[in-house]
């Protein structure tokens, strides 16, 4: 009986104290013997990415886009700064609209022409081209400590201008992944 007498004497607060102790060690346990994988066991590589932000009904009354190829821009993901990127390519249309094409005969299609809209002379559709170096985990490319998927909201910025858009493309480049699958097997010394 005297054996444990010092059971009487433990509280709720020590045996909740004792129980986080022993779950904080069984948590270390399994991640130490790679069950459960930590933030930087995801990360599988890093590697160039190119993403496209397309800017819905973008306003210019001046006479040029004020974003260019070989520039930088600032961007924000979800609104937190992030930093300056290369522009690779800038592809600028008027606003377009869609006006049908009346046939003569009852039984043809309707067929319908795309033309520029002239009463919204000012008004662009923009799709700017970044490129950057990404953190590449199962789920996908990670900039910024954001994923970087398609319907994300960017905002690019630059010394007279502030655009929001949303990614519309993205593409990883696996080169670099190759040349080192490539270099370890010409590395290897075995002849068959």
């Amino acid at each position: 009986m005297e054996k444990f007498q010092f059971l009487k004497k433990i509280g709720p607060f020590d045996l909740i104290v004792i129980v986080g102790i022993i779950i904080a060690i069984a948590v270390g346990f399994v991640t130490f013997k790679h069950f459960r994988q930590t933030a930087d066991k995801q990360i599988e590589t890093t590697s160039p990415i190119v993403f496209d932000v397309f800017l819905r009904g973008i306003t210019l009354t001046g006479g040029e886009v004020p974003i260019a190829a070989g520039n930088k821009t600032f961007i924000s993901i979800r609104n937190v700064p992030y930093s300056d990127l290369e522009i690779i390519n800038v592809k600028t249309e008027r606003k377009k609209t869609v006006l049908p094409v009346l046939a003569n005969s009852k039984n043809a299609t309707k067929n319908v022409l795309v033309v520029d809209d002239v009463s919204q002379a000012n008004l662009y559709d923009i799709v700017v081209t970044l490129t950057d170096t990404a953190k590449i985990t199962k789920d996908g490319a990670v900039v910024g400590g954001n994923k970087i998927k398609m319907g994300l909201p960017i905002t690019l910025e630059g010394a007279d201008y502030k655009f929001n858009g949303t990614v519309s493309n993205i593409t990883v480049s696996h080169d670099d992944i190759k040349s080192d699958v490539d270099s370890n097997i010409n590395k290897v010394d075995d002849v068959q």
